[in-house]
């Protein structure tokens, strides 16, 4: 007589969990369903800004309220003085290999300063890249990228060995002597990726690898997400018929019996 009662138990045990599970499930599907739209939306800005003619890069009244979700990846012109002997190299994987970026601060005509990434040079370069004067008025179109704060992972940024693994613009402009405002010209938030000039495609440090690329896998873990909350189900259901053939079964042996 006791064994009826502890079935029933473990059934609504059984059942609650994979209903549990159902919900969470589909939950996370709906999440990664939520997340498609949104990497679709972002990728579609992104390609849009890619193709759009550049336009002023945002002078100091505007940095505030800049935000990477509206403005990065947008191409931007600014024109000014680069600062040569405050530029700052930083480790970079490219196309063509290992080595570093070259950021330069650029003081620009509204009066602050930008950091730029000139390009890549490889490791036998470095030298010779960084101490290259840039002198007179230059015109920079590029894209422009947000602040990578910190460092790369399990690499952080050490200003004090000057081994920057990111292009960390508060950092490298504290180490420069640039947000300090020892310049008197405040430091934007933002740096710009120049892109490749065509008048001089084997120049270096070489401008234009920016890689754009942004993984979207969300439809095949939303698939997989309902996948499971439906095996779950499927689970419940299962073992509640499963449960009530054994009970007609066992009435029906008892009829016999009788």
């Amino acid at each position: 007589m006791t064994a009826l009662p502890r079935r029933r138990r473990a059934l609504v045990v059984l059942v609650a969990a994979a209903m549990a599970a159902c919900v969470g499930f589909a939950a996370l599907g709906i999440w990664q369903v939520q997340r498609l739209a949104w990497k679709r939306s972002l990728i579609a800005r992104v390609e849009a800004h890619l193709q759009a003619a550049p336009v002023e890069a945002p002078g100091p009244a505007q940095w505030a309220a800049l935000t990477r979700e509206a403005d990065e990846y947008r191409r931007v012109r600014l024109r000014g003085r680069f600062l040569p002997d405050a530029a700052t190299p930083v480790r970079a994987l490219t196309a063509l290999g290992s080595g570093h970026w070259i950021l330069t601060p650029l003081r620009t005509e509204q009066g602050g300063i930008v950091l730029v990434n000139r390009g890549f040079v490889p490791p036998q370069m470095l030298k010779s890249a960084r101490a290259a004067p840039v002198e007179g008025e230059v015109e920079v179109t590029g894209l422009l990228r947000f602040s990578e704060p910190g460092g790369a992972f399990l690499q952080p940024n050490d200003p004090a060995t000057e081994r920057w693994t990111s292009r960390d613009v508060a950092a490298i402009g504290a180490a420069r002597g640039l947000a300090a405002g020892t310049t008197n010209a405040p430091l934007a938030p933002y740096f710009v990726d120049a892109e490749a000039d065509p008048r001089a495609p084997d120049a270096w440090p070489r401008p234009g690898l920016t890689v754009v690329r942004f993984s979207n896998n969300h439809l095949s873990y939303a698939i997989t997400w309902f996948v499971l909350a439906l095996g779950s189900a499927a689970a419940a259901a299962f073992a509640v018929a499963d449960a009530r053939r054994d009970n007609a079964g066992s009435e029906h042996e008892a009829g016999v019996e009788q």
